[in-house]
């Protein structure tokens, strides 16, 4: 398994750009990089956002028109869910580096900005947002630990797609109970997919193949999948 197609799985991310070229470039460019992004455009969309959703990084312009960046950041320091604040700023001086921490921003990217870094940065403060999980998942010989991004069966490193990673963790973090399709697609897809489309089917096929027999994965008629 490769471990730079799985690392980012199940990292969810909401960038807040009011320049929607840009603010496109980026959700593309994460999702491209398996991490499950959702784009809004304004400060107030930011907190509707992210009243329904636990995010654990949002990648936050600072020159929001109407709500300013500034206080969409005060008011998200003050969630206590963990979810932490890039803050991305056309100005790259020291005061305003200072400014930007002080309202309760976890780092701080000036623009323009090279790729790499923002992957690194949002990689990096994903991994301090503190979500609870258990150490490792396990129904009979199949095992998949959260922190090391790998998943095995007997044993064996299962070559699991970011998506497939996601299922098979939100199943066997289930507990034996049935997830619905529409659950499976709020913690392992975003508000791209469409729940009408058969993607979690498709997905759910794929990684039953790749975990063999016997079969792990049921299907509960009109709820959806258990293992």
């Amino acid at each position: 398994m490769s471990s730079d197609r799985v690392h980012d799985c199940g990292v969810r991310v909401l960038v807040v750009e009011d320049h929607a070229a840009l603010a496109e470039r980026i959700g593309e460019g994460l999702r491209d990089a398996g991490m499950a992004v959702d784009v809004v455009y304004d400060g107030a969309a930011a907190l509707e956002s992210t009243a329904m959703v636990d995010y654990d990084v949002v990648v936050l312009d600072r020159d929001l028109p109407e709500l300013h960046g500034d206080e969409v950041c005060r008011l998200l320091s003050t969630d206590e869910r963990g979810t932490k604040v890039l803050m991305l700023t056309a100005a790259d001086t020291t005061d305003d580096l200072v400014d930007g921490l002080a309202l309760g921003a976890d780092d701080y990217l000036p623009k323009p900005f090279h790729w790499p870094e923002l992957v690194a940065r949002i990689r990096a403060l994903a991994r301090r947002a503190g979500r609870a999980r258990p150490p490792v998942l396990r129904h009979d010989d199949v095992e998949l630990d959260p922190g090391r991004r790998e998943a095995r069966r007997g044993g064996e490193i299962l070559d699991l797609t970011p998506k497939e990673f996601g299922v098979l963790e939100a199943l066997l973090s289930a507990g034996g109970q049935a997830v619905s399709t529409e659950e499976l697609l709020e913690r392992v897809w975003d508000e791209h997919a469409d729940p009408f489309t058969n993607t979690v089917r498709m997905c759910v096929m794929t990684l039953r193949r790749k975990l063999g027999d016997p079969p792990v994965i049921r299907t509960v008629t009109g709820v959806g999948y258990r293992v």
